[in-house]
């Protein structure tokens, strides 16, 4: 593929600067994101009535000609993999998977390959029109290695300027299904002394904090009171299990998005989830509740019982309203069969 070259006018009442009039009037089809607009700029890519301008800050007034040297796409240096996916929903600008516990979103020294965006590129090929030059798919948000679940990721940069827009601003519909310790209900006087916790209508816990690095482990995430980031999280039961409860199903849905924000709040509010190796703590579930098989299958359950069970969004093109769930995956189904419940 050739570099790409694009000619349009400026429209009446422009903006002061080059880059915010480039993102205003450059035609939608050309799929260009204000952030790919700046770089071209600033290679020398852009010409302002036949002369080169680098500078985001130059004065354009209406009427003024514009022409756009788009280099084709490179290929990007994470290679494709013939990886299976489970995609929910899939078109020109964005696809929808739901990812299996174990798989890491994104190449890093650790996990090279056999990631999602690995997957990604090999599935989607020459679909991917390119996001910041580069032909790979745009992550604008991420789960865990051992959480499962919805992931949403765009294929060309419009959709990624647009879907990282919405991330950033919460307005994104996230509702994640957990297994944890314990009961988190409106009637357990202990909840209402922890500090952050409080209950609204309909017996759903909200746990508001600040989450900050571990002072002595990198790693993980802790609840701080100053000098972090804001994050609120609801929690609602779904089911209960045990004879008396001693777990139960939840449904948890973010205000925020921080980093391990579910399990760390969950964890403060003394509900770590099951299998959670960082934030679980050693609590085993009692054989009088829920008997030696469910006991065992807790014990032995071998990542952060957590999944991304909805997501919900304004599609970044089309402006339509696009919302998807994903059942329980089989270990955790599972799991909550062992302990003698439904969901």
């Amino acid at each position: 593929m050739t570099e790409t070259r694009i000619t349009f006018d400026i429209q009446p009442d422009p903006p002061a600067r080059l880059d915010k009039a480039l993102a205003r009037d450059v035609p939608q089809e050309a799929e260009l994101s204000r952030s790919r607009l700046v770089r071209l700029l600033e290679t020398g890519a852009v010409r302002v009535n036949g002369a080169v301008v680098t500078a985001a800050k130059h004065k354009v007034a209406a009427g003024d000609r514009i022409a756009l040297t788009v280099p084709a796409p490179e290929d990007s240096h994470m290679v494709g993999e013939d990886i299976p996916l489970a995609v929910v929903y899939e078109d020109a600008e964005l696809i929808v998977i739901d990812k299996p516990p174990g798989m890491v979103v994104h190449p890093a020294p650790g996990s090279p390959s056999g990631t999602l965006v690995n997957a990604l590129i090999h599935h989607c090929g020459d679909s991917l029109s390119g996001v910041g030059g580069e032909r790979r798919p745009g992550i604008v948000h991420r789960i865990d290695k051992d959480t499962s679940g919805l992931l949403v990721a765009a294929k060309t940069d419009r959709a990624h300027h647009g879907l990282a827009t919405q991330f950033e601003a919460h307005s994104v519909e996230r509702h994640y299904r957990a297994l944890c310790y314990g009961v988190p209900d409106a009637n357990d006087p202990r909840l209402r002394g922890i500090r952050g916790t409080s209950f609204e209508p309909g017996n759903v816990l909200r746990i508001q904090t600040e989450l900050a690095r571990h002072k002595h482990d990198r790693q993980k995430q802790a609840v701080v009171w100053s000098g972090g980031r804001h994050a609120v999280t609801r929690v609602r039961i779904v089911a209960e299990m045990g004879r008396p409860p001693v777990a139960a199903l939840v449904d948890c849905w973010l205000e925020t998005g921080r980093t391990h924000q579910i399990r760390v709040h969950l964890a403060h509010a003394g509900h770590g989830l099951i299998g959670d190796p960082v934030y679980g703590g050693r609590r085993r579930l009692p054989m009088a509740a829920v008997g030696e098989a469910g006991a065992e299958a807790a014990r032995r359950f071998p990542r952060q019982a957590l999944h991304a069970a909805t997501l919900g969004f304004e599609h970044p093109v089309t402006g339509d309203t696009l919302r998807f769930e994903a059942p329980l995956p089989q270990d955790m189904a599972g799991l909550m069969r062992n302990l003698g419940g439904r969901g």
